[in-house]
C-alpha cells in the first residue's frame, strides 16, 4: 500500500519515503529521479504514488493521486528511464527540430530529459490545437505529469484493444485531430492503434515525445506515414476505405 508523503520541506525524510514507494518490481530509481519526484510532491502536483499501469520501451507509467495544484483526482506520471539505450534510436526526432539544436548524442540523461521536455511542449501545442490528448501538468528532469485518461482507476484501452461501434466516426475524429495539429505546425510522427486510447467513444492521441514541428526535415514524411498507418488499420480491422492522398490534401489545406 502506498504511503502519503508530507508536504513539509524535509527533503531527506521525504525523499526516503518516496524511495520506499518506488521499490516496485525491478527495484529503486536513481537519486535524480527521486529528487524530480520530490519536486512533484513539493509543488502539489501529486499527493500519493499509487501503482504502475504500463511499461514501455522508454518509460514506466504510474497512477498517482493528484495534489492540490491539479483540478482532477488522478495524475499519470511518465518516468523515463535514464539507463535505456533506446533513446539513441530516437535522435532522428530531435535532431533537425529547431527547438533542440544544441542536443548532443551520447549523453543519455540529456537525451532523456530533453525527450521529457519535448513531450511536455508538444502536449501543450496539442492542448492549444484543441485535439483529444492528455493535458500536460508539469515536468521535471525525466518525469512528466499528465492527465489520466480512463474511468475511476482503470486506464482507457488502446484502439487496438477496443471494438468500436462507430469506427468511421472515430477515424474522422483522429484525422481531424491530425489536421488540427498540423494547423499549429506539429506532426505526431507515430500514430497507430497502440498510441490512441478510447474513452467512451472518443479517441485520445498519446505519446507525443517523438512529435516534430513542421520545419523538421522529416515532418512531411512522418505526416504521410501517420495518415497511411491509421487508414490502413481501419481498412484492415473495419473495412473502411479512405484515400490517403485525399486525406493528406485536406490536412495540408
Amino acid at each position: 500500500m502506498s504511503r502519503k508523503v508530507s508536504t513539509r520541506k524535509r527533503p531527506e525524510r521525504d525523499v526516503h519515503m518516496i524511495k520506499e514507494q518506488l521499490k516496485i518490481e525491478e527495484g529503486v530509481f536513481d537519486n535524480r529521479t527521486m529528487m524530480a519526484l520530490w519536486r512533484m510532491f513539493n509543488h502539489n502536483i501529486v499527493s500519493r504514488l499509487d501503482f504502475i499501469i504500463a511499461k514501455g520501451k522508454e518509460a514506466d507509467v504510474y497512477l498517482a493521486d493528484a495534489g492540490s495544484a491539479i483540478a482532477g483526482s488522478l495524475v499519470v506520471l511518465k518516468i523515463f528511464r535514464a539507463e535505456t539505450s533506446s533513446f539513441d534510436k530516437r535522435v532522428d526526432y530531435m535532431f533537425g527540430d529547431p527547438r533542440f539544436e544544441k542536443i548532443k548524442k551520447g549523453n543519455v540523461y540529456e537525451l532523456v530529459t530533453t525527450w521529457c521536455k519535448k513531450e511536455y511542449g508538444n502536449l501543450k501545442i496539442a492542448q492549444m490545437a484543441e485535439v483529444h490528448a492528455p493535458i500536460p501538468y508539469y515536468f521535471k528532469d525525466n518525469i512528466l505529469a499528465i492527465e489520466f485518461i480512463g474511468s475511476d482507476e482503470t486506464p482507457a484501452r488502446t484502439l487496438r484493444d477496443t471494438t468500436l461501434e462507430d469506427p468511421a466516426r472515430v477515424l474522422d475524429t483522429i484525422l481531424s485531430d491530425i489536421r488540427k495539429l498540423y494547423g499549429l505546425e506539429l506532426v505526431h510522427g507515430d500514430i497507430s492503434e497502440y498510441n490512441i486510447l478510447i474513452k467512451g467513444v472518443v479517441p485520445y492521441i498519446i505519446d507525443f515525445g517523438q512529435a516534430v514541428v513542421k520545419g523538421h526535415p522529416n515532418a512531411e514524411r512522418f505526416l504521410e506515414r501517420d495518415v497511411s498507418n491509421i487508414i490502413s488499420y481501419f481498412k484492415k480491422r473495419y473495412g473502411i476505405i479512405r484515400d490517403p492522398a485525399s486525406e493528406l490534401s485536406v490536412i495540408r489545406g
